[in-house]
Parts: C-alpha cells; sequence; structure tokens
C-alpha cells in the first residue's frame, strides 16, 4: 500500500472519529455540574438534611422533565459536617475540582460567613436558602430565606402588640443569634419594651439550665429564640420539666419549624409561635402538590418547611436563570438570577436586582397539637428584602460584625 493511501485512509480515520463525537455530543450532552453543600452530620445535620433532600427533589424534577438546554442535572454532594472550616475546603473542592457550576447550600450563618470569601475569590456562586441575620449583600450569593424585615422585625411588632412588652432573648453563641439580638434589642428598645434577659448556648450544647432558671426567674411575656440546630430540643425539654409551658411563658423561635418539630413533644409546644414565610398547611394547589410529592419521595411521616421549600425553590429560580441565559456560564447566570420571579409553595416570590435577596410574604403561625401551624398574621404582600435594618447604618452594622469576629478569633463561632 502506497503512503498516499495511508494518508488517505488516516485521513477518513480522523474525519470519522470527529463526526461520530459531533454526533454524540448532540445526541447525548454532558450534564450539568452542580455543587449541594450542607451539613450531613453534626449538630447542623439536625435541620440540614432536609433541605439537601429537597435541593435534590427539585434537581429530580427538572431531570424528569427533560434538563436544562436539553441537559440533565448532575448534583455532587458535599457534607460540611457543622464545621466552618470544613465547609470552606468542600466549597474550594466544588468549584475546583468538581467543576460546579452553581452551589446550593449551607444553613447556620457562620457557615455561610466563612465560605463567602471562597465564592467572591473564584467570581462563583452561591444559592443560599435560609432565612439570616442579613448585614450582608455579596454579588455572589443568591439568599431565598428571609431577611430580618420579612421575618424578625414584623414578628416582635406582633409580639409587642399581641403578646406582652418584657422579653427574655435566647440564641446559640455565633453570629446569627448575636447580631439578631442587636437588631431585635433596637426594636425593642424604640417600641418602649424591656429586655429583662439575654443568654446564649454554644451551638450543638445541652446546658441550658442555668437560662430556663434566668427565665423562671424574670418572668418574661415572651421568649424570642434564635437557637440553631439541636440544641432546641434541650432547651424545650428543660422549660417543659421546670412548668415553663406556653400558656405560662409562650415563646417565639426563627429557627424552628415543622421539621425540628417532629423530635419535640407537639402537645406540649402547642401554644408556642414561629416566624417565617412558609408554613406547610398553606392552602394553595402549588404548595399541595409540594407537600404531596416531597412526601412520596421520602415518606409519609416527613413534612415540609421554611428552609425545606426555600432550598427547593432556589434550584428552579436558578434553572429559569440557565434558560434566560442559554448557557451555564457563572458571571452570565449570575446576572440573569436578578429579577428573576418563581410561583413557589408560599406565593410567588422575586429576586431583588439591587441586592440579591427575595422579596417575600411574612407569616406568624401558632403550633398546633399535630405539629403544624395555624397562621395567625401574616403581611399584606410580599415585602422588599432589606438587608440592613435603619436602626444604625450599614456601616455600623459592619462594624459590629467585625467586632464580633475579631473577640472570636477571626471566627463566627465563640470560641
Amino acid at each position: 500500500m502506497s503512503t498516499y493511501s495511508i494518508a488517505i485512509i488516516i485521513f477518513l480515520s480522523v474525519c470519522v472519529c470527529i463526526l461520530a463525537t459531533i454526533l454524540w455530543f448532540r445526541i447525548k450532552k454532558p450534564p450539568i455540574r452542580v455543587g449541594i453543600l450542607h451539613s450531613l452530620t453534626g449538630t447542623m445535620a439536625f435541620s440540614a438534611a432536609s433541605v439537601a433532600d429537597a435541593t435534590l427533589m427539585a434537581i429530580d424534577e427538572i431531570n424528569e422533565s427533560g434538563g436544562i438546554l436539553g441537559r440533565k442535572i448532575k448534583p455532587i454532594i458535599a457534607d460540611g459536617r457543622s464545621d466552618p472550616n470544613h465547609f470552606i475546603e468542600m466549597a474550594e473542592k466544588l468549584i475546583t475540582k468538581d467543576k460546579v457550576c452553581v452551589v446550593f447550600g449551607c444553613w447556620s450563618s457562620a457557615n455561610r460567613k466563612a465560605i463567602k470569601p471562597v465564592f467572591e475569590k473564584y467570581n462563583h456562586l452561591l444559592i443560599y436558602p435560609i432565612q439570616y441575620e442579613g448585614l450582608e449583600d455579596s454579588p455572589n450569593i443568591i439568599y431565598t430565606g428571609a431577611t430580618p424585615n420579612q421575618q424578625i422585625i414584623p414578628a416582635i411588632k406582633w409580639s409587642f402588640d399581641h403578646i406582652g412588652k418584657r422579653f427574655f432573648l435566647v440564641g446559640s453563641d455565633y453570629v446569627f443569634s448575636r447580631a439578631a439580638n442587636e437588631i431585635i434589642k433596637d426594636q425593642i428598645k424604640a417600641l418602649g419594651g424591656k429586655i429583662l434577659g439575654e443568654a446564649y448556648i454554644p451551638l450543638g450544647n445541652d446546658t441550658v439550665n442555668h437560662i430556663v432558671d434566668n427565665i423562671q426567674q424574670t418572668k418574661p411575656d415572651m421568649i424570642v429564640n434564635t437557637i440553631n440546630g439541636d440544641s432546641n430540643i434541650h432547651f424545650f425539654k428543660r422549660l417543659r420539666m421546670q412548668g415553663i409551658s406556653p400558656s405560662v411563658i409562650p415563646s417565639i423561635s426563627f429557627s424552628l419549624g415543622e421539621n425540628e418539630l417532629c423530635t419535640l413533644s407537639y402537645s406540649q409546644m402547642a401554644g408556642d409561635y414561629a416566624a417565617w414565610n412558609y408554613f406547610q398547611n398553606i392552602p394553595n394547589k402549588v404548595n399541595q402538590n409540594f407537600v404531596e410529592n416531597y412526601k412520596n419521595k421520602y415518606g409519609q411521616d416527613r413534612v415540609t418547611d421554611d428552609p425545606i421549600e426555600s432550598g427547593y425553590i432556589g434550584v428552579f429560580l436558578w434553572a429559569q436563570a440557565v434558560k434566560t441565559a442559554s448557557t451555564t456560564n457563572v458571571n452570565t447566570v449570575r446576572e440573569a438570577m436578578r429579577n428573576q420571579y418563581y410561583f413557589a409553595p408560599e406565593g410567588t416570590v422575586y429576586i431583588d436586582a439591587e441586592n440579591n435577596h427575595t422579596w417575600k410574604v411574612a407569616r406568624i403561625g401558632k403550633i398546633r397539637q399535630d405539629g403544624q401551624f395555624d397562621v395567625v398574621w401574616r403581611s399584606d404582600k410580599a415585602i422588599k428584602p432589606l438587608p440592613y435594618p435603619d436602626y444604625r447604618t450599614k456601616e455600623e452594622w459592619e462594624m459590629l460584625l467585625d467586632q464580633l469576629y475579631k473577640e472570636w478569633g477571626n471566627h463566627w463561632v465563640k470560641q
């Protein structure tokens, strides 16, 4: 065989390979890789694992309907282990090694604060699903949970008007509770109320006896609870052991929903309150379908709650942005996220183009004997998210956070 013939054969073989590759990509496009970063172990798994489940459910639903841009979504799951340092390590891995184009995740503000610089360093995108203390507006984070003016502030005003003017503040000893309680103290002072006590529990800790003793001694009209994770179990069990029931001193919680109530006695919790944007029993068809699908997928004994719903809708908001942008490019999609809206189980939500937070209706629920909530108050319409309450300037709020961070040895949790 001549050299010329061999060359022709090689050329034709290369052409066939190229054509086959092109046809393969047209027939089967590579999946879109996304990260899910939550605490699947440790103290925050008590709450966060179910949010990861809801995120996976949303991905499955999108894949079952054909995916996005003709491509299926492939989730890469990482466990933050309820540890900010491990969250940093996992965020770096998802972005640099796994090459995901978005990350859905985090519960606690300490973990979000820890990985925020990672997403800003790589100019990447985090979709954060949890209500929080505000005082932040990163261009690399889309916040689908509530800001203080969509949860904490209206709840305190309602409590002041309907329960009483004397409050006891209890929280986890980290940035969320500390910052949230500064907002609450400013508001109660402006309203003319009183703070009778303020106490904190280390994350994952069960040393609550002294706090309950202080509540018994001061006899507030309302307990304001910003405890996160499984410490809630120890706190409420101790309250009941000491005879502090909702009929004696009610509480209002900001991180305790239907999912967490499953680990407590419904009968002993009935009469307490929680402030959220979503409750499982919201009576609309979208929510009924959402609850039914969640139970069918994970078990009839499972419940939905605000963070679960917020984690779920974050995936759809991102998917809409990808379709709008016609690409998975992080920069382009991040810009397309602005002004996205979605008909969510909680009602229509919007991403605010100015600060990357979400317009939401505020709700206050009273716990029932079956572990569900009766909504006793809701805002007339979706509230514009304002991350920085106007009790202080943005600079003053940032000084407060900086002081806490330095006092705790450059950590977002008290050491």
